[in-house]
């Protein structure tokens, strides 16, 4: 039997703005937008209160969920209830850092298997491009993975190779045969060999042994490869603000580059970053104050298109805050869980609205990644949706965040932005909701 929940809410973030909607759902799907009185016949009915807005549920692109092989780290339990909390109805996992990577069919299998009755929201997988498995490739996109992640140099995991630039290119080649798309870290192995190695307690030594150049140079490696080739490129995690031009530059010739940054590039400065805090480390590095402006400026002009988490964890003894070496300490950042709430906070200072929120956390990556039925409140779309109150503020206490270690650069940080309730294809989901449902491209 058929089932209908309908929607009101006086602040609805729609494709065409904010406007007053009631938004009606059948069988997990949006099947109509009438006015926000309209009479509708319905099994079921939310009222939105008038201080909360509702949003399309989001869409986090770059997430490490680490399972199978390294569920100590995190894990899909874990990774998609701290998703859910966050207003988050889709997300990406990233091939490594599970152990296998999803670099064969053989290893997808067992992603999808590991990842059974546990999810909490939608998942979708990449694959990986390492040296030596381009013919895996093809099978791989057949079986509905997003694209294929590849570094420019060492992933920080020694069975996740990186690709020289020359590599590259042949699986570009690759990549446009099949009108796939290659999601690249971009740094310059060469460039970070040769910078200063100098580490202990002090931020401002990883940030010199990471420098923009490294980034900077790959970007434009990559950019010269995709415009030979033909392939759709898409940028990870934009950090050096010093790129922007050479990416502008290149979406005006037509070269097929889209680009994300994080919500933690966004909202930290190296300047504010006390040494020892190695709970900051990422990579590319966390930057100044100035190239954090400027990001800001590459997303509200559209150079920058998507926001993405880069949700890294680790063990919390892999942080290393027990001698806070910048050098020893694992690379990432935890913050699948605080990723709205974060551009919110940080965007409030240049003007970004709701609606700019729903096209960089959910439309626009929707769009890029080919998920038809996800990213907004439209008919055809599945019924997925957050429901927040954009002014309410809190603390960040990372012990009760729900991913599996409780480590991250914004605990103790105010945000505002308070999700209060998630729902997945028409149905309100709680953290046992288990909901999720494996998904494929297209």
């Amino acid at each position: 039997m058929s089932t209908t929940l309908v929607i009101r809410a006086q602040r609805a973030v729609l494709p065409t703005g904010i406007e007053s909607a009631a938004v009606v759902v059948t069988d997990g799907v949006i099947t109509d937008i009438q006015p926000v009185d309209a009479a509708v016949a319905a099994d079921d009915e939310i009222v939105v209160p008038d201080d909360q807005v509702l949003l399309p549920g989001l869409l986090d692109s770059h997430v490490h969920v680490n399972e199978p092989g390294r569920t100590q780290w995190e894990g899909y339990e874990s990774a998609t209830r701290a998703a859910r909390a966050g207003g988050i109805t889709t997300i990406i996992d990233m091939p490594l850092n599970s152990d296998p990577p999803t670099t064969t069919v053989k290893n997808l299998e067992l992603k999808q298997e590991a990842a059974a009755g546990k999810l909490s929201v939608d998942v979708g997988l990449w694959a990986g491009a390492v040296p030596g498995n381009r013919g895996e490739l093809g099978p791989l996109w057949e079986r509905g993975v997003f694209g294929f992640k590849c570094f420019t140099a060492h992933s920080g995991i020694d069975e996740y190779g990186y690709l020289g630039y020359d590599e590259l290119r042949k699986d570009l080649e690759e990549i446009a045969r099949l009108d796939a798309v290659m999601i690249i870290h971009c740094e310059d192995a060469g460039i970070l060999a040769q910078a200063p190695q100098n580490f202990g307690p002090s931020y401002a030594n990883y940030l010199a042994s990471r420098p923009r150049e490294a980034e900077n140079e790959a970007i434009r490696q990559v950019i010269a490869a995709a415009r030979d080739t033909g392939a759709r490129v898409h940028i990870l995690h934009l950090a050096s603000s010093e790129a922007l031009p050479l990416i502008r530059a290149a979406k005006e010739d037509g070269v097929r580059i889209t680009v994300e940054t994080c919500p933690h590039y966004l909202t930290f400065a190296a300047e504010e970053i006390p040494d020892g805090a190695t709970e900051y480390k990422c990579a590319p590095p966390l930057r100044e104050e100035e190239n954090r402006r400027a990001l800001w400026q590459g997303l509200l002009d559209g150079t920058i298109d998507h926001i993405a988490s880069d949700h890294s964890p680790c063990t919390a003894d892999l942080k290393r805050r027990d001698t806070g070496d910048f050098g020893v300490a694992w690379g990432g950042v935890s913050s699948v869980q605080l990723g709205l709430p974060a551009v919110l906070t940080a965007g409030a200072q240049f003007g970004a609205t709701l609606s700019d929120i729903a096209r960089w956390f959910a439309s626009a990556p929707a769009a890029t990644f080919d998920l038809p039925t996800k990213g907004a409140i439209a008919v055809g779309k599945d019924g997925d949706f957050a429901v927040v109150d954009p002014e309410e503020t809190f603390t960040v206490d990372v012990e009760k965040l729900e991913h599996k270690n409780k480590i991250s650069p914004f605990n103790g940080r105010v945000l505002r932005g308070v999700v209060h309730q998630t729902i997945l294809r028409g149905r309100v989901v709680d953290r046992d909701s288990k909901a999720g449902r494996l998904i494929r491209r297209g």
